[in-house]
């Protein structure tokens, strides 16, 4: 099925010793505009999370019906168009790539993308799905300018298409900049939409109270506003005889 092909699986920090987000040597990192509030981006990336990295990838500390209740799907909508791996609704989201097989295909076990954003930061992770590129020196065929090396395929590539690299003058192996020579299915705007909504519901995944926190902070605030009229009144009352 779809969600056991290595080429579904999302690449994210497999590569053994590789560069922090934070590394200054790395290069500039683009803006994701990731923002937790925007239900709407949350649930078209869990569209993308789960056709094209669940396969591979678990997200082991969210649980499929937390997921439900906070980007604002259904029971029904999660168990027929997100569950692929007959999990039950109160369940963790556990990739079913057995170990041994991935251990084979990759080296060693994808990672868990649980805290992915939290780890690397929503920028890294928006660069990194926008820095694929064909590399016919490279064992899997790809290479990735965020991360070099990398042990796993391009997994969205049906989707942005195949980018090829322009190495610096006198330089055979620093990229100055990627040109996409073959299109996919999406055009370079609907790709970076659907990469800025795939690290957004990441973004969410990592910190799901966040969420929580937004939507009562603004009772905190009005509670405070209200406090503070009632304590001036109340100061005003208890200072008005005092000269």
């Amino acid at each position: 099925m779809k969600q056991f092909l290595p080429s579904l699986a999302l690449a994210l920090g497999l590569l053994i010793g590789a560069a922090p987000a934070h590394a200054e040597s790395g290069p500039a990192l683009l803006s994701s505009g990731a923002n937790v509030n925007d239900q709407a981006s949350l649930q078209r990336g869990a569209k993308l999370f789960f056709n094209y990295c669940v396969g591979c990838h678990s997200l082991k500390y969210m649980r499929y019906s937390r997921m439900a209740a906070d980007i604002g799907l259904s029971e029904q909508d999660v168990m027929q168009n997100l569950n692929f791996t007959g999990a039950r609704f109160d369940d963790p989201v556990i990739s079913h790539m057995p170990p041994a097989l991935a251990t084979h295909w990759f080296g060693k076990a994808p990672p868990d993308l649980s805290l992915e954003v939290s780890a690397r930061g929503a920028d890294w992770v928006y660069t990194y799905l926008n820095s694929f590129y064909l590399d016919p020196h490279s064992p899997i065929g790809w290479n990735n300018t965020v991360l070099p090396n990398a042990a796993m395929p391009f997994p969205l590539s049906e989707l942005q298409g195949m980018q090829t690299a322009v190495m610096k003058p006198g330089s055979q192996d620093e990229v100055e900049k990627l040109t996409l020579t073959h299109p996919g299915s999406m055009t370079p705007a609907q790709f970076q939409q659907a990469t800025r909504d795939l690290t957004n519901f990441l973004d969410y995944v990592s910190e799901p109270a966040a969420l929580q926190r937004h939507k009562y902070g603004i009772w905190v605030l009005l509670f405070l506003v209200v406090f503070t009229m009632l304590a001036y009144l109340l100061k005003k009352e208890y200072w008005k005889d005092v000269h």
